[in-house]
């Protein structure tokens, strides 16, 4: 036993595969989160890309181990491969991987792999390429630091290094590129792809937020609505909500609590009427909980509407706040109202409130 360092040489990895299973085992020694979406995915030019994989805001990477390809070989098919990923729609970068890993749910796996992030609405919005290889010839870095520098094409090189010593392997990680520098490549409109999640024209997030006294949730499902203010941020997409739409209302902290059916138009909460028991009534005149704004009434500071704004509902269903439903990777964001398009959510909330999904 010594205390002096003890300098290892590099060696030769027994096999390029094995570092290929590596990173299929552990994408994240690439220092990135991803997702595996496919090993040895077949493109529609006949080509097999080596890994892909998605991180947690829906980027796509494009993984080819130099493996003993030249310099020329290696760039220009990660360049052939990178053209027809661009081209991947949200569907179908979803079907490579039910392809890939028959029988189990892209945003269950997503949800799983990330800590609960729901699938983000845009997938493949950009996308990346990263060469993995034991060594670099001047030629490779000089065409790749060319192509980043100079075109702002997204590839970059990690760079991996084995050791051995006594029965033990290790390995260490470099970037050509310096993490910061590195891009990623959009390619909107390409063929006509959507990127976006597809919307089936019905459903709507809306997220009712319980803060202080201002609204309360049996005052919704008593009287039928939903509601947001306090500044244009918060009610300007509630007020976007059309008749008709179907609402998941989420309260943050708590889950799901209701799905219901929008009956009118969005209003200033002192000049709201709801109908109770088949007769008008205006809003500041039921028994509510919550305040409301309605001691504010139209008072508006520089302009600013700050106004709490009351929309309509007819409930399908609805639960108690500590009844409330939540599962892992369900869609939530602080928007007060957004399309949804997160299947998932669509489908475990309308199980969990024994809904038919449309």
């Amino acid at each position: 036993m010594t205390d002096k360092a003890v300098a290892l040489s590099p060696a030769k990895m027994p096999l390029e595969s094995r570092l290929e299973q590596l990173i299929l085992d552990d994408p994240a020694i690439l220092e990135t989160e991803l997702l595996v979406i496919g090993h040895q995915v077949l493109t529609a030019h006949g080509k097999f890309i080596d890994i892909l994989g998605i991180d947690v805001e829906g980027v796509v990477h494009i993984v080819e181990l130099k493996r003993d390809r030249t310099p020329r070989d290696i760039v220009a098919q990660a360049l052939d491969y990178a053209s027809w990923v661009q081209t991947l729609s949200n569907d179908d970068v979803r079907d490579i991987f039910s392809k890939h890993n028959p029988g189990i749910d892209f945003d269950i796996a997503f949800a799983e792999r990330f800590g609960g992030t729901p699938t983000p609405d845009d997938i493949n919005e950009s996308h990346s390429i990263t060469v993995v290889a034991s060594d670099l010839d001047d030629s490779t870095e000089r065409i790749v630091q060319y192509l980043s520098a100079t075109y702002s094409v997204p590839i970059n090189v990690m760079l991996f290094r084995y050791f051995s010593d006594q029965g033990n392997d290790y390995l260490a990680r470099t970037w050509l590129i310096p993490a910061g520098q590195q891009t990623t490549s959009s390619a909107g409109g390409v063929n006509q792809r959507s990127t976006k999640a597809a919307w089936n024209g019905l459903d709507w997030y809306v997220s009712f937020g319980l803060e202080d006294t201002t609204r309360s949730w049996n005052d919704a499902r008593r009287y039928g609505f939903v509601s947001a203010g306090g500044g244009e941020w918060y009610s300007r997409s509630l007020r976007k909500l059309p008749t008709g739409a179907r609402i998941f209302v989420y309260v943050p902290g708590h889950g799901y609590v209701g799905v219901g059916t929008v009956t009118g138009t969005a209003q200033p909460a002192f000049e709201a009427v709801l109908t109770e028991n088949g007769e008008a009534r205006s809003f500041s005149q039921l028994d509510l909980r919550g305040d409301y704004g309605l001691h504010q009434a139209a008072d508006a500071q520089d302009g600013a509407d700050m106004n709490e704004y009351i929309v309509p509902v007819s409930w399908q269903s609805t639960v108690d706040l500590p009844d409330a439903f939540w599962l892992k990777g369900l869609f939530a964001n602080q928007n007060s109202a957004c399309k949804l398009r997160h299947e998932l959510t669509i489908s475990e909330v309308s199980k969990a409130f024994n809904l038919t999904t449309e």
